[in-house]
């Protein structure tokens, strides 16, 4: 299959009001063609025999990234991990970062976690987010606590998709685990307006009572 060949039949999907719709919510370097996600997650499934031609089109286009991302997120762990790096590296939105979610993470959390450290550490936007995304979605429980922390706590959330992420984190934290939760924001580990957006996202979820909820906005930083 050629680039060509491929862009024709993505074409074939786009939609220019959605297109128009989607650059108002998502920045990026890329061209936006405007077609639906479900649609795209339809096409990888597709065209999965296609990957190593797919992975190596132009990177001009946001629905070609967003569907590169879709094809490795599916891979089994140790071929996900080689091409790990170069996925995050493509990233450069919320949209495309927050979509790379691999069901093989969960089957080996513990040594996923260095990879995790290694990305967050090189201290990009996306190098901290994508991290940061991962551990809400698959770390959430006790046993990961003191990394939960660790993590928080570095967080540089200056940058607006990190500083998002973390309080994104921080709220997930106070819904599934509400005592630990309470303690992180006891120590206050973020900056002011990261303390407040995490109370905020979570007093948003119907999954606290009424008195959490109250207890929580006592504690924002006025």
């Amino acid at each position: 299959m050629t680039y060509l060949e491929f862009l024709d039949k993505l074409t074939s999907y786009k939609e220019v009001d959605f297109a128009n719709f989607q650059r108002r919510l998502i920045f990026t370097k890329y061209e936006i063609l405007g077609i639906r996600t479900p649609i795209l997650r339809k096409l990888a499934k597709e065209y999965k025999e296609y990957f190593k031609d797919i992975f190596a089109f132009p990177n001009e286009y946001y629905e070609v990234v967003f569907i590169k991302l879709i094809l490795v997120s599916a891979f089994q762990y140790k071929e996900f991990l080689t091409y790990l790096e170069e996925c995050v590296a493509l990233m450069d939105n919320w949209a495309l970062c927050d979509c790379f979610k691999s069901k093989c993470i969960k089957k080996h959390r513990e040594e996923f976690l260095p990879v995790l450290e290694n990305l967050f550490e090189r201290g990009g936007e996306y190098e901290q987010r994508y991290p940061l995304v991962v551990l809400l979605s698959e770390y959430v429980e006790e046993k990961y606590f003191f990394k939960l922390e660790n993590f928080i706590r570095r967080a540089d959330t200056k940058p607006y998709y990190v500083h998002m992420a973390t309080a994104w984190l921080l709220a997930e934290i106070l819904v599934k685990e509400y005592k630990f939760g309470i303690k992180l924001l006891k120590k206050r580990l973020t900056d002011e307006k990261t303390h407040n957006k995490a109370i905020q996202k979570a007093v948003e979820s119907y999954r606290l009572t009424q008195e959490q909820k109250e207890f929580l906005r006592s504690l924002k930083i006025k």
